[in-house]
This record gives C-alpha cells, sequence and structure tokens, in this order.
C-alpha cells in the first residue's frame, strides 16, 4: 500500500533529474569584432565674407523680389524692381579633417539687420553644400562656399544690412 511517504519519495524521485538540469553551471562563449574609428578634429576657418553688393529697390508698390547669390559666387538679380551692381562675393571656408571622412555642413538662416534702424530685418536663407567628403587629412584641407537668397519687397527700408552666419561642420 502506498502511504504518503511512498508518494512523495516517489514525486521526488520523479523531479529530481529536472531540478539538477536547471541548476547545473553553463557556460557559452563568443567572439565579436571590435572596431574604432579615430578622426582628427576638424578645423573651420573664414577666409571671405558673403556680399551682395549693392541692390537698388524700383519704384512703385511690389513684393516677392528674390535675389541670390550661388555658391558659386553669381548673383542673379532678374525682377526688374531691383537692380545690383557693385562686386557680389560668396562666402568662403577652409575646411581641414580626415581623408576620406564625410562632413555634414549645417547652415541656418540669418537674420539681417539694418544697421541705422534695427527694426528693419531681412531674412537671408542660406545656401551651402549638404556634405563634404575631405580630399586629404591635414592641410590643405578643402575649400567650400556658401551662397543665400533673400526676398525684397517696395517696403523694405534703405541701408546697410549685416547679420552673422553660423556655419557648422560634423562627421556624419
Amino acid at each position: 500500500m502506498w502511504g504518503r511517504r511512498h508518494i512523495l519519495g516517489l514525486i521526488l524521485l520523479v523531479t529530481l533529474p529536472a531540478f539538477r538540469a536547471v541548476a547545473a553551471p553553463t557556460s557559452a562563449t563568443t567572439t565579436v569584432t571590435v572596431k574604432a574609428s579615430v578622426v582628427k578634429p576638424l578645423s573651420l576657418t573664414a577666409l571671405q565674407d558673403l556680399d551682395f553688393g549693392t541692390i537698388a529697390l524700383g519704384a512703385g508698390t511690389w513684393s516677392g523680389a528674390t535675389v541670390s547669390l550661388s555658391q558659386a559666387g553669381v548673383r542673379s538679380c532678374t525682377n526688374p524692381n531691383t537692380i545690383c551692381s557693385g562686386t557680389a562675393q560668396a562666402a568662403k571656408y577652409q575646411l581641414v579633417g580626415t581623408n576620406k571622412e564625410t562632413v555634414q555642413v549645417t547652415a541656418p538662416p540669418v537674420t539681417l539687420v539694418n544697421q541705422s534702424d534695427s527694426s528693419n530685418t531681412i531674412q537671408l536663407v542660406l545656401s551651402a553644400p549638404a556634405s563634404i567628403v575631405l580630399p586629404n587629412s591635414g592641410m590643405p584641407g578643402v575649400q567650400f562656399s556658401v551662397g543665400g537668397s533673400m526676398t525684397l519687397s517696395s517696403t523694405t527700408a534703405g541701408g546697410t544690412y549685416a547679420g552673422t552666419m553660423n556655419v557648422t561642420v560634423d562627421y556624419q
């Protein structure tokens, strides 16, 4: 006849191998590749300021005259309500870093402020390369240019407008 002791002993006998398998220590080893990419610090030097030259506004009431300056320094002043003169030039930078690395260029819009009346402003949308692949390590690096465009109207106040460009470069 089976008593409580026999049933408990039978349960322990049946479950004991399962406990041993779970409690047995196991070990596994695997390998992975470790990489580290070391790059030189980026150096960005301003070589030349951006200058649109002189822009004369036409008479009458009008809006939406876009004046632009390409990264190559070519000014576009085709609206009949604007006449552009003087020397125009794109901003120019020198970028130094690590050979064959891709660098992202960020150039957010600039608020140009009338130097005679700070309540008058013009928004300048910059045009810069999105990225640059460095052709060498260290000097001489590579040069790149930044242009931009602005929209004028008959209500744009006359005067000299100036602002500060914040061009940023980062490894991708």
